[in-house]
């Protein structure tokens, strides 16, 4: 039986940078890492290759059934394929991912606490709750280098609909959060506190 952890905030928020830091800290083969990411539906249809179309960042954009459905078996210590996402194209790919149940499960994703489904698969929940303009540097650096965005097609996505979607959705679920990161120099802190838990509770 797996202990599932739930790593959310913010898109640029540090989190995923985090949720592999952890894994990376913890002992080799207890950990297996689950993104919120790999659960969108497919857009490709809709999807104008500079955002502005499709809202990514709202709930309804992701499979949340689809990703509950997985963490309850990951629980119940089972393997599971997860999906594939291409960015590029904004399209499901036929291909999966084979994810071993391992002792701890770390579950990445902007919106994870705040779907209710999802949110009783979790045991423990971390919150990074960082400062806009922070984000805001950080998506573009990703969105321009890694999916082939420009710079005005993320910034104007972001102001019509990341930012508008975090203070509607994703705020709101850090009060469902165990642990909460609101300043960078608390990273190494929080890092190792829950390091800690984790290798005395789910190890």
């Amino acid at each position: 039986m797996a202990f599932i952890l739930g790593v959310s905030g913010g898109s640029g928020s540090g989190k995923t940078y985090f949720a592999q830091k952890l894994y990376e800290l913890l002992p080799e083969n207890s950990c297996s890492l689950v993104y919120q990411d790999n659960f969108y539906i497919d857009q490709s249809s809709r999807f104008d290759y500079d955002g502005g179309s499709v809202n990514f960042d709202h709930p309804d954009s992701i499979d949340f059934k689809l990703l509950a459905k997985k963490l309850k078996d990951l629980k119940k210590g089972k393997d599971c394929d997860i999906p594939l996402y291409d960015f590029a194209t904004h399209s499901r790919l036929k291909e999966t991912q084979r994810v071993k149940c391992q002792n701890i499960v770390i579950v990445d994703g902007i919106l994870i606490l705040h779907d209710s489904k999802v949110r009783a698969c979790l045991d423990k929940t971390v919150f990074f709750d960082t400062p806009k303009e922070l984000r805001f540097s950080r998506r573009l650096k990703r969105d321009v280098e890694e999916r082939g965005r420009t710079e005005e097609g993320v910034k104007k996505q972001f102001e019509a609909q990341v930012e508008p979607m975090h203070q509607k959705f994703v705020a709101p679920s850090r009060q469902f959060a165990d642990w909460t990161c609101a300043d960078p120099i608390d990273f190494a802190t929080v890092l190792m506190e829950v390091k800690a838990y984790l290798e005395n509770e789910a190890l």
